[in-house]
């Protein structure tokens, strides 16, 4: 537990030293709900009970930073330590590897817990989003699930990517269809249901149904979306076994 602590801090530090990583794991996320929320706040979707687009976007940015804070930052940075060695570097040292892969999916866990707390905060101050109190169980069990799945996931894009130059095309040729399709950019009603239900396969659309759920003025009961839940636990499962069979530490180029 000293070693994972100690590789936790290391990885924070990195972290937050690291221009690129703040703008595209924070600030990018602050900047969509601060746009989406500006120009469509006041609206209201009539499909959805009339709640303010506000209200919508506010879980879907806290859906966007989740996976930038985890798939998307995992499968970066995973791929450009193995393709520059240090991976390989770092299994020639008494490390042990589950340390390692402890402090960097504890560095991701902590900048989501991050930004559920940031935007909600924003969404509350800023745009007059209530903070689920009766649902609250619901959303931090829904965001602890998503964070454990997609941490999984990146671990699993890694394995896949072949050189740290096509690793920001793949993962962005990956999510930004499935934030489309799920509706975290477009409000769900603007899309068929057809395309819903196809977005329904992958783990996107269900983590952002649970995280709604819970911020969803029109909920009753403890607001936990168990069948969504299921569906970003099996993904995490798949991406936790690719990972397990596939995952290397050596350099792929040569």
């Amino acid at each position: 537990m000293r070693l994972v602590l100690h590789q936790f801090r290391y990885d924070q530090k990195v972290f937050w030293r690291n221009p690129a990583a703040i703008f595209f794991t924070i600030l990018f996320p602050l900047l969509f709900l601060f746009g989406l929320a500006t120009f469509f706040g006041d609206h209201r979707i009539s499909a959805l009970g009339g709640i303010k687009v506000s209200t919508y976007y506010v879980p879907a940015i806290i859906v966007l930073s989740i996976i930038a804070a985890t798939l998307v930052s995992l499968a970066f940075r995973l791929t450009q330590a193995r393709e520059s060695g240090l991976l390989k570097r770092i299994r020639g040292t008494p490390l042990p590897s589950s340390v390692f892969i402890a402090g960097r999916v504890g560095n991701s866990l902590v900048i989501s817990a991050i930004m559920v707390v940031l935007i909600g905060g924003i969404g509350h101050l800023v745009f007059g989003v209530k903070v689920p109190t009766s649902t609250l169980p619901a959303l931090l069990v829904s965001v602890a699930v998503g964070a454990a799945a997609f941490s999984c996931l990146g671990f699993a894009l890694a394995a896949f990517i072949p050189n740290e130059d096509a690793a920001p095309a793949i993962t962005n040729a990956i999510v930004f269809p499935l934030y489309f399709l799920s509706g975290i950019f477009v409000p769900e009603n603007e899309i068929p249901d057809g395309v819903l239900k196809v977005a329904g396969v992958f783990p996107v659309r269900p983590l952002f149904e649970a995280i709604f759920k819970a911020y969803d003025p029109s909920t009753t009961g403890s607001g936990f979306a168990l069948g969504d839940l299921a569906v970003v636990t099996v993904w995490g499962i798949a991406g936790l076994v690719a990972a397990l069979i596939w995952f290397r530490w050596e350099p792929r180029s040569t």
